[in-house]
């Protein structure tokens, strides 16, 4: 368990502080702080979360929709949220549950790559534990690993949230604890610049050497909240400062830190990602992370990362920080593939019908494919994204209704052993141009006891989403089945997530059981 050091705190570079700002102003001249936030009647802060709502995908017809095509997708902040509402002891609402952050939120054993491409690409069959009929197709991908060591230079911008709604022992507090253990990673050739908005918005750290974390901790030690949320503002000033002190073929990222509840200003979702659209063409990408609860803009913060260029996490306790910043700082950080699209054909001769699960905010047309001004994910270094598909076999049953003007004719490859193909579209971090590659998966299918700890433990967590979204294509999902699924697939767990992944299932399974029935 990493602790958080005594910093020794020598005079700033400029006074810092938390809300009064003027326009222009490089400091900030803080009021007092409050001890204590100030809380409505009952002591606790306003429940005025947001999320989008999800539409699930899905089963489509294979003979008229063979292909499917999406974005992928590294965040894994819905798991953390999910997590922190579960250990609060409340259910989280549907719309809250992305399953595939929470399966993406866990490593799994792919093999790196060793060819030209980024990354490798892996693949796996077996029945659906919910559905023994319908099969589950694991594809994951696996990025390149770069050591610590070896990261190319940072231009970073801490842009911070000071306004008065992040004044909660959950949101600036953790915050400044949890920028703390990034600084202690920096060097001298990586430089931290930080921007603050409340009010209004201003620097309070012109970009600093890494390896004085001295002076980069004193002034977030000495930031306090209070104000209204001037965040728009703050994102404009904040890539003004990472263009300005651009790093050529270094790791120009602006880091945003924010419960999400701007108020001030730009604020509409239209707004802001239409400032983040025209920012990430000057090759500065953006990781957002999210703290606290009661107000948590979700839904705002998710469009922002996807629009930036970049990846979303939510910081729900000190141990989160340390995994994100720290134990996958190089993934958090350093982009090495963007807009990766992915197109799965599927053969009809072996799949009958197939839905994605999850995803349903990143899926793309068809023809997107092969746009290259069509946006999507990005891949960190040594990060993995995992997505599952169920599949209903050739010989299944669903009803389909006959054409009267057209038939399907199968092509000789369909008599394979394919039971799709793979295609990946991707750009070099500071390139225009896709490279296409593709993979095709024609394996045996598997048992389900015969298939890997991996497969098992993703299809659990997927299992356990779709009980929390109380998904129509739950089948014959239960918490039991969950349980003993992950337990058995657990595997090497040396941080303790998968045990901890397995508490909050038993959690879930008590605070269900525990609702009122409706009469």
């Amino acid at each position: 368990m990493v602790m958080d050091a005594a910093a020794p705190m020598p005079r700033a570079k400029v006074a810092v502080g938390a809300a009064q700002l003027s326009a222009g102003h490089a400091a900030i001249h803080p009021p007092m702080p409050s001890p204590h936030p100030v809380l409505p009647p009952n002591g606790e802060p306003e429940n005025n979360e947001v999320y989008d709502r999800i539409v699930e995908n899905g089963f489509k017809t294979v003979l008229t929709d063979p292909l499917s095509t999406f974005s992928i997708d590294v965040d894994t902040a819905s798991y953390t949220n999910v997590r922190r509402m579960l250990n609060d002891g409340q259910l989280p609402p549907a719309d809250a549950v992305r399953i595939e952050e929470m399966i993406n939120y866990f490593t799994y054993d792919y093999p790196r790559p060793t060819g030209e491409h980024p990354f490798s690409v892996y693949s796996e069959i077996a029945p659906a534990p919910w559905n023994t009929d319908h099969q589950l197709v694991h594809i994951g991908l696996s990025g390149k690993a770069i050591p610590t060591a070896d990261l190319p230079s940072s231009n970073l911008v801490f842009l911070l949230d000071v306004s008065g709604s992040m004044n909660y022992g959950n949101k600036l507090p953790l915050l400044k604890r949890a920028f703390r253990l990034l600084v202690d990673q920096l060097d001298e050739k990586d430089r931290v610049s930080i921007v603050v908005y409340a009010g209004a918005a201003g620097v309070v750290l012109e970009p600093t050497p890494g390896n004085e974390n001295t002076s980069i901790i004193r002034a977030l030690d000495q930031l306090s909240a209070g104000g209204s949320t001037a965040g728009g503002q703050g994102i404009e000033l904040a890539y003004q400062m990472a263009e300005k002190h651009f790093i050529k073929g270094g790791n120009n990222r602006v880091i945003l830190a924010t419960d999400g509840d701007f108020n001030v200003g730009p604020s509409s979702d239209a707004e802001l990602t239409r400032i983040i659209e025209q920012k990430r063409e000057k090759g500065v990408f953006l990781t957002v992370l999210g703290f606290g609860s009661g107000n948590y803009r979700d839904n705002k913060m998710e469009k922002l990362a996807n629009q930036g260029n970049g990846n979303f996490a939510y910081i729900d306790n000190i141990r989160e920080a340390r995994k994100v910043l720290v134990e996958e700082m190089a993934g958090t950080l350093l982009t090495i593939a963007k807009d990766v699209k992915l197109q799965l054909e599927f053969n009809p001769a072996k799949v009958k019908s197939y839905r994605l699960i999850g995803y349903e905010n990143r899926m793309l047309a068809n023809e997107d494919f092969t746009d290259d001004k069509k946006d999507a994910g990005e891949l960190g270094a040594g990060l993995r994204v995992t997505a599952l598909y169920e599949i209903i076999p050739a010989d299944g049953s669903q009803n389909e209704q006959p054409l009267k003007y057209q038939t399907s004719e199968l092509t000789d490859k369909a008599n394979s052993n394919d039971t799709l193909t793979v295609k990946l579209r991707y750009k070099q971090p500071d390139s225009d141009t896709s490279q296409p590659f593709q993979y095709v998966v024609d394996q045996p299918w598997k048992t389900l006891n015969a298939s890997s700890d991996d497969f098992r433990f993703a299809a659990s967590v997927a299992e356990f989403g779709l009980l929390l979204r109380d998904s129509q294509y739950k089948g014959n999902a239960s918490f039991d089945q969950v349980l003993t699924l992950g337990k058995q697939a657990k595997g090497k767990d040396d941080e303790g997530y998968r045990a901890e992944f397995l508490h909050l299932v038993e959690s879930a399974q008590l605070l269900g059981s525990s609702e009122p029935v409706d009469k």
